[in-house]
């Protein structure tokens, strides 16, 4: 379904942090309750979030607009900072990031409740 591969973190140990996204694509169903907004902070809980896909692919994605988030300190060694993409029909994400653990600001971000109203809005 999604180009690519996850693979063991840069530094071969299980990260767990918040993270700030920038949001690349906000044109799509899961990302267009970010309108307006060009970052998000989330979390990652994670010991194989290095995202890795060969040149090609990434160019690809990238120019088809199928890269909506990107991380702007990357903290597994994703290929080109990619946080989440989107299959070739908008309809499946990949995102490493956890949007769950973002959801209430009491956890220290509401952002990620943006993703999940997009998805709402949209079905």
């Amino acid at each position: 379904m999604l180009e690519g591969a996850l693979l063991r973190n840069a530094e071969l140990k299980y990260v767990c942090r918040s993270v700030e996204l920038e949001v690349v694509n906000q044109q799509t169903r899961f990302t267009a309750a970010f309108a307006g907004r060009r970052s998000a902070t989330m979390t990652v809980g994670n010991g194989e979030g290095n995202f890795f896909a060969d040149a090609e692919t990434l160019d690809r994605l990238e120019g088809e607009g199928r890269v909506l988030f990107r991380y702007r300190d990357n903290p597994n060694g994703s290929a080109r900072a990619i946080a989440g993409i989107v299959d070739a029909g908008g309809n499946v994400l990949g995102i490493m990031p956890h949007p769950d653990r973002a959801f209430e600001q009491d956890l220290g971000s509401a952002d990620g409740a943006l993703l999940f109203q997009s998805i709402m809005a949209s079905a």
